[in-house]
């Protein structure tokens, strides 16, 4: 199933998409695809209502697309998880997951607007797969378990600003968490849809031009490893979302470094997980 969230910015209803512009409308019986719906077993009552909805589709207007979860109780990211993100930024290939967190309420649609931060001079983009939790979890005993844990995968775009992250002091998330600053979607896709998670192509262009390129199949750390690794540091919630780490090609790789500025267009996709794109806005 591909899960996604329609309406107007905090208005948004769940319905489910299906192939050829069309979905099914649930907002009548699921509240949100939020953390009660994942902790209550949504997901397998969601399969039994869309078979029986089939033949009462909706044709896609070009409403807008929020994220395809509700506000997460927290957002959880992975750093230097492609060898040749870690080698463009000059670290080592950690020996395990580098964690750092988001503030939940940086989520917003595929195709909302970014918006760049005041005191920003080093606003940076980042590919990256998602990994939406399923149920409550915590100590998993092995990897083999992990699968149990994961409700679907998301295409994201971890938005970042170098200058706070890497010269303001103490932790990476205040480079991470300004408003605007987790686009995801369109769809939370179950892992049913998707073949090898580990063999997913992914892209980003900024203003046309193909900024990074790469694949899932360079991670150092596959989506169920990150999942048991975190389980033994903390309880996940139905609903968390981890963001898993990004290819090479960000705009602080290059030499010299290229900087988001306002007006500035990117276009990223991930395979099977769709495509975003977002236009940069001026500090508010």
């Amino acid at each position: 199933m591909r899960l996604m969230r329609i309406g107007a910015i905090g208005q948004e209803r769940p319905v489910v998409h299906i192939d050829d512009g069309l979905y099914v409308d649930v907002s009548d019986v699921v509240e949100d695809f939020n953390e009660a719906f994942f902790a209550d077993g949504g997901l397998a009552m969601l399969r039994a209502l869309v078979d029986d909805r089939r033949d009462r589709v909706t044709r896609f207007a070009g409403e807008r697309i929020g994220a395809p979860i509700a506000r997460p109780h927290q957002i959880l990211c992975i750093g230097l998880n492609y060898s040749d993100h870690a080698a463009e930024a000059g670290h080592a290939v950690p020996s395990e997951p580098v964690l750092f967190t988001k503030a939940p309420n940086t989520l917003v649609g595929p195709d909302d607007h970014v918006r760049t931060p005041r005191g920003s001079s080093k606003l940076d983009w980042e590919v990256e797969l998602g990994v939406v939790i399923g149920k409550r979890t915590s100590y998993l005993d092995s990897i083999d378990h992990a699968g149990d844990a994961i409700a679907g995968y998301v295409l994201v775009n971890d938005v970042s600003e170098r200058g706070f992250q890497m010269e303001r002091g103490g932790q990476w998330s205040k480079g991470k968490s300004a408003e605007t600053f987790n686009p995801a979607g369109p769809w939370l896709v179950t892992p049913d849809e998707i073949p090898d998670v580990t063999n997913l192509d992914m892209w980003l262009d900024v203003n046309n031009t193909r900024r990074q390129l790469g694949s899932t199949s360079r991670m150092v750390f596959d989506p169920h490893e990150i999942v048991h690794h975190l389980s033994q540091f903390m309880v996940l919630e139905p609903g968390d979302l981890i963001n898993t780490g990004t290819p090479a090609g960000v705009g602080m790789g290059f030499t010299p470094p290229i900087w988001l500025q306002p007006g500035d267009v990117m276009e990223l996709g991930i395979t099977h997980l769709g495509e975003q794109r977002q236009t940069v806005l001026s500090p508010r």
